[in-house]
């Protein structure tokens, strides 16, 4: 996706997004257990102060979120964080340089592309916490988000982190995932705890032939195949993919370099 496209889905899902919490900030959010819109509300508040001052500092700050953060009104937090945002994205270029958590990309482009998946996903748990209609996410925003879960979260985060991630994948059945989107096969992915994510190939057909279960899913088509485990490599399949076949959650949690939320 074009960096002008991910602009334009984070202006419209942020705008559904504010227009679903200006009210029931009471309301449990179903998809985040725990929370209440009003909680749902400053945290996207937070992660884009935050990725602003990542941006303008050239380092994640921390601790983070400032204390003073809590004496301000849920939506006025999100108004000013997004204002913030935006601001800082129209004076930078995609390729400028910025801090972020995922090695291989220290650029503004890589938190445009975060922010539009992060505000996607939020405005969802809106939608649903308050009772709204959920907008469908256009096909290409929707397959980039399923590329950004498997690279960036499965690989990167497991590989770099994985003591982190221990306790969470010792319950793991150990699967592999092959995800066919917009229509076609579009990779082959296996995510294990040293964060191996593979695509077509001679691994990939492979994987292909072990892959013994198949869930349909809804628009873009999303084809989900969990297939057995390989002896002497340990391997997960925790991943999301949404659909009529079910959804497995990748489960949130907190950055252990930063101390905060990952976004």
């Amino acid at each position: 996706m074009e960096y002008t496209r991910f602009l334009d889905c984070l202006a419209a899902d942020h705008d559904r997004l504010r227009a679903a919490v200006g009210a029931d900030a009471d309301a449990p959010v179903p998809t985040c257990p725990g929370w209440t819109v009003a909680d749902l509300t400053r945290h996207v508040g937070e992660v884009y102060l935050h990725k602003t001052a990542a941006m303008r500092d050239g380092v994640e700050p921390r601790p983070w979120p400032p204390e003073e953060f809590a004496r301000e009104a849920p939506t006025a937090l999100l108004d000013r964080g997004y204002t913030a945002l935006r601001a800082e994205f129209a004076t930078r270029a995609p390729g400028d340089p910025a801090a972020t958590w995922y090695g291989p990309d220290q650029s503004v482009g890589f938190w445009i592309r975060r922010m539009a998946q992060e505000t996607v996903v939020h405005r969802i748990d809106a939608e649903l916490a308050t009772g709204r209609p959920v907008t469908a996410v256009p096909d290409d925003l929707a397959v980039d988000g399923i590329d950004e879960l498997l690279k960036v979260f499965a690989a990167y985060a497991v590989a770099e982190w994985g003591d982190y991630f221990t306790g969470i994948l010792d319950g793991s059945p150990g699967r592999t995932f092959l995800v066919r989107a917009g229509g076609r096969r579009r990779g082959v992915a296996g995510a294990d705890r040293s964060g191996g994510v593979h695509r077509h190939g001679r691994r990939g057909r492979r994987h292909r032939r072990r892959a013994a279960e198949r869930l349909p899913g809804e628009r873009p088509e999303v084809a989900v195949e969990p297939g057995g485990r390989r002896r002497g490599r340990r391997r997960t399949g925790r991943g999301r993919a949404r659909g009529r076949g079910g959804t497995e959650a990748l489960p949130r949690g907190r950055d252990p370099v930063t101390g905060t939320d990952r976004h």
